[in-house]
């Protein structure tokens, strides 16, 4: 059995929604955040780097969750081309994401919201830098219906993790339709809602 060490975060979603769409079983562990989980000796043991998520697969552990959604889907053959270009496309959108997106949506959010004093330059750069992200993705999306091309691959979870906490850097999609579409599309996969329900309902009460 699969165990994934994770949280209601847009990282961990998207390990939940690959393992939802691929139809494999899993346990869910809850690593709560907010209460500083991930830093205790035993979920150190499992990543030294402090994040969720992680997966335990017979004893494999894997950290980075472009890196767990790479390994499900050669796993099982799931949701990543066989062909080599249309391989290259889904890389391409992953690395887009790990590398531009994922950092610029948690700066913005970060600086806006949990930055111990104001930093309006950083949060300037960040928010600037997310917007025209979110630019480019609407563009790209004119023209196909899914992130890497005809096909949903891992790259529209990478994507979609940090689109459905959006609210975080104080982003929106409002004048983007293209990605609107997208993200409406997405939302709407009867195992996207099932890995959004089971990431909500680990977290505690108020």
């Amino acid at each position: 059995m699969i165990e994934v060490h994770a949280f209601a975060t847009p990282n961990s979603v998207k390990v939940l929604i690959a393992l939802e769409e691929i139809g494999l079983p899993y346990e869910l562990q809850p690593v709560n955040v907010r209460k500083g989980d991930q830093k205790a000796e035993a979920f150190l043991a499992l990543n030294p780097n402090g994040k969720v998520p992680v997966l335990v697969d017979d004893g494999f552990v894997l950290t980075e969750s472009a890196a767990i959604l790479v390994y499900l889907a050669e796993k099982t053959g799931k949701l990543l081309p066989q062909e080599a270009i249309g391989r290259a496309r889904v890389f391409e959108q992953l690395f887009f994401h790990a590398s531009g997106l994922s950092p610029a949506f948690g700066n913005a959010g970060f600086f806006k919201r949990s930055s111990p004093e104001p930093q309006p330059v950083a949060e300037a750069r960040f928010t600037t830098e997310a917007e025209r992200i979110l630019g480019l993705l609407d563009a790209k999306l004119a023209s196909q219906p899914f992130a890497a091309g005809e096909e949903f691959t891992i790259a529209d979870i990478a994507h979609f993790g940090w689109m459905w906490r959006i609210q975080f850097p104080g982003l929106t999609l409002e004048g983007r339709p293209n990605l609107s579409r997208w993200y409406q599309a997405v939302a709407a996969r009867p195992a996207v809602q099932q890995a959004i329900a089971r990431a909500e309902a680990i977290v505690p009460a108020a």
